[in-house]
C-alpha cells in the first residue's frame, strides 16, 4: 500500500512540475546530427537505415507474443505487449520519416509511437506484477497521456511558444515507475529481472545519442546516433527475449 501511495504522489508530483517548469521550446540544434551522409540516395543514410533494428525487434515481437507456447497466465495479459510491439514497429517508421529531413513537424511522428512503447510496456509490468485487471484498465488512459504529451509539444510549437517539457517529464518518470516496479514487486513469471537490461539499453541510448558528434569523430564510421537507435532496438529484442523464455514464477 505504501508504494502505492508513493506511485500516486510521484504522479502528481510530475503533473505539478509540468504545469510549473517555465516553458522550453525544443532546441533547434537537436535536429543537427553529425552524420548526413547519404547513401543509395537516401540522406543521413545510416540514421534512417539503423531503424531496421526497430522493424526486426517489432516483428519479432509479434512471433513471440502469438506464439502458442509463450506463457501467459491468461489472454488478455497479451495486449499490453501486442501495443507495446505496434509502438516499436511505428518507431521505425516514425524515425525514419524524422531522420530524412529532421525538423519539429517530422519529430512528433518519432516521439508519438515512443510513448506507445514506453505507456503499454508499464502497463504490462503492473498487470504482472501488482494487478492484471488494473494494469489492462490503465493501458488506454495511459497511452492518452503519452500521446497528449507530444500533442501538447507539437501545438505549442506551431503556436510559437513550444513547451517540450511536458513529454520530457513523462519520459522521466515513465523510466523511474519501471524501475520501482521491478525493484519492488515481484513478478508472476520468471525472467522478470530482464528489465533491468531493458533499462541498461535505454541509459545505453541516451548516452550514445548525447555524445553523437564524439563517437563519429573516432575514424568517421558511425556516430552516436546510428547506435542509439541499435541500443534502443535491443532493449525490444530483449523483451522478446523475456517472453520467449519465462514461465509462471510458481511452476
Amino acid at each position: 500500500m505504501k508504494t502505492a501511495w508513493f506511485v500516486v504522489a510521484l504522479s502528481v508530483a510530475c503533473s505539478v512540475a509540468a504545469l510549473l517548469i517555465p516553458a522550453m521550446p525544443q532546441p533547434l540544434d537537436y535536429h543537427r546530427f553529425v552524420d548526413t551522409r547519404a547513401l543509395f540516395g537516401i540522406p543521413n543514410a545510416l540514421d534512417v537505415l539503423s531503424n531496421l533494428g526497430f522493424i526486426v525487434a517489432g516483428r519479432l515481437g509479434w512471433v513471440v507474443v502469438f506464439r502458442r507456447e509463450t506463457v501467459f497466465a491468461t489472454r488478455s495479459e497479451r495486449v499490453p505487449y501486442i501495443v507495446f510491439f505496434i509502438g516499436v514497429l511505428l518507431t521505425a517508421f516514425g524515425s525514419s520519416y524524422y531522420h530524412l529531413a529532421p525538423d519539429n513537424e517530422r519529430l512528433f511522428w518519432d516521439r508519438l509511437p515512443m510513448t506507445i512503447a514506453f505507456m503499454s510496456l508499464i502497463s504490462a509490468q503492473i498487470v504482472e506484477r501488482i494487478d492484471r485487471r488494473m494494469g489492462l484498465r490503465l493501458l488506454a488512459p495511459m497511452l492518452l497521456v503519452g500521446a497528449a504529451s507530444v500533442i501538447y509539444w507539437r501545438s505549442t510549437e506551431r503556436a510559437g511558444a513550444g513547451n517540450v517539457i511536458p513529454y520530457a517529464i513523462l519520459q522521466g518518470y515513465a523510466v523511474v515507475v519501471l524501475l520501482m516496479l521491478a525493484a519492488l514487486y515481484r513478478s508472476r513469471y520468471t525472467r522478470a529481472n530482464d528489465l533491468y537490461a531493458v533499462f541498461a539499453c535505454y541509459v545505453l541510448a541516451k548516452v550514445l545519442e548525447a555524445f553523437d558528434a564524439q563517437i563519429f569523430a573516432f575514424g568517421n564510421l558511425v556516430s552516436g546516433h546510428t547506435l542509439k537507435h541499435l541500443s534502443a532496438a535491443a532493449a525490444g529484442l530483449v523483451v522478446c527475449r523475456m517472453l520467449w523464455l519465462r514461465k509462471l514464477a510458481d511452476q
